[in-house]
């Protein structure tokens, strides 16, 4: 079975923002209740609650006269919190994602419906109060709707993601066809080799673009007084900004990522330490504005339906300073340096594009290793880090399948490697 998320933005009228609001508020205090109390029950007795023990709280709750106000929520919304919570204990013991934290009324909103929803022709028709609601459904719906999250953004939008079920499987990965290698970068976003020539993909600077706009509203925010109309208006106002920001990126990253995959079967990339490289204060803003992460992970499930496959190799793997041609490897090679000749054979290489060629290299090098040691003749997707997919738990994001490790040495090198 294949699972299909969209995304649809969704039109309440008024009456509607209400009752979503009030269901918000419910499941937003029930995550946090539950939160709380597994906390609390784990200091006291080193052992934490499961799914079930928490969902029987929720009928004494609703008799309570403090909070009887949850019988007003439709009660499977709840539950599905109840199931996103044990979840997200889950992925955290098992080293997937970090503690669970609590929820604000001041960021994003969300709720979860189960089941019984019905998805209609721009329609989205919602158990309980809140009934039927208008929605931008921008293509179709295939397969059996599982679940639909309704979410509240800060700049005041509403969106619907609608997860489906169609019947099939992926394709089984191949590696016949193109092979190109990546280099991430900031000048340049990503500088492509396939072999025969390089191409240069410019950075957008998405945040630069946006950032004299978004420093005035900034400041005009900060000069509102806490809970006034003025500051909730200029609030949603800055949140405006970061939201078209954010989505002229994900435009940019999605294009690319399909234009890639369209042309090509196998696709090669480092595997970066971001979270480290953001600690430089002076590139942080830069490389958080990029989007490396995202967009490696577009090439991960795209490749995945469409049968290709996506390579990852070593972030330590030294792709710039590694000659391409003869395979003679540098010492020391600052960010400033952005060409060089190679002393071995005199070749001159441009920094970027010599880095993209060595990381396609090493894919097929570990491409043709893992086959020869495939038993079934099957081909791994991933390079390096062991087992990556998660065995258990709900929404992750990592779609890459393990190889065993691979060594540093490049086949060839001449015997200096300083």
């Amino acid at each position: 079975m294949l699972r299909k998320v969209v995304k649809v933005r969704i039109y309440p009228t008024v009456e509607q923002q209400v009752n979503l609001a009030q269901s918000f508020g419910c499941s937003r205090w029930w995550w946090n209740y539950a939160l709380n109390h597994s906390i609390e029950t784990y200091k006291e007795t080193g052992k934490g609650l499961g799914q079930s023990a928490l969902n029987a709280l929720l009928p004494a709750l609703k008799k309570a006269e403090e909070t009887k106000w949850l019988g007003d929520c439709y009660s499977q919304i709840l539950q599905a919190t109840t199931l996103n919570l044990t979840t997200a204990y889950k992925n955290f013991f098992e080293g997937r994602a970090r503690f669970p934290r609590f929820k604000s009324k001041n960021d994003k909103q969300s709720m979860q419906y189960p089941q019984n929803v019905k998805v209609l022709v721009d329609i989205i028709k919602l158990p309980g109060s809140v009934g039927e609601v208008k929605a931008s459904i921008h293509r179709p719906i295939q397969g059996k709707v599982k679940t639909v999250t309704v979410s509240k953004y800060p700049s005041g939008k509403y969106f619907a993601s609608i997860l489906s079920e169609v019947e099939g499987d992926n394709p089984e990965s191949s590696a016949e066809g193109n092979i190109i290698g990546i280099d991430l970068g900031l000048k340049h976003f990503a500088v492509v080799s396939d072999g025969s020539k390089v191409s240069k993909f410019d950075n957008p600077r998405h945040i630069r673009k946006h950032e004299r706009n978004l420093k005035r509203k900034q400041q005009k925010l900060a000069r509102k007084k806490n809970g006034s109309k003025s500051r909730l208006k200029n609030k949603r106002l800055v949140a405006k900004v970061h939201e078209r920001v954010s989505n002229s990126r994900q435009d940019f990253l999605h294009k690319l990522s399909t234009k890639l995959v369209n042309d090509n079967q196998v696709v090669v990339v480092e595997n970066l330490n971001t979270k480290g490289m953001v600690l430089n204060h002076n590139l942080a803003k830069s490389i958080s504005d990029a989007g490396w992460g995202m967009f490696t992970n577009f090439l991960a499930y795209k490749l995945e339906r469409k049968g290709g496959m996506f390579v990852e190799i070593d972030r330590w793997f030294p792709s710039s300073k590694l000659c391409s041609n003869c395979f003679y490897q540098m010492g020391e090679m600052p960010l400033d340096v952005r060409e060089w000749t190679c002393p071995h054979c005199g070749t001159h290489h441009d920094r970027d594009g010599n880095a993209a060629m060595n990381i396609r290299a090493e894919g097929i090098r570990i491409i043709k290793l893992a086959a020869s040691q495939s038993v079934g003749g099957g081909f791994p997707v991933t390079a390096g880090g062991g087992e990556v997919r998660p065995k258990k738990g709900r929404k992750s994001n990592l779609r890459r399948s393990p190889t065993i490790p691979e060594a540093l040495t490049v086949p060839g090198t001449p015997g200096q490697c300083g």
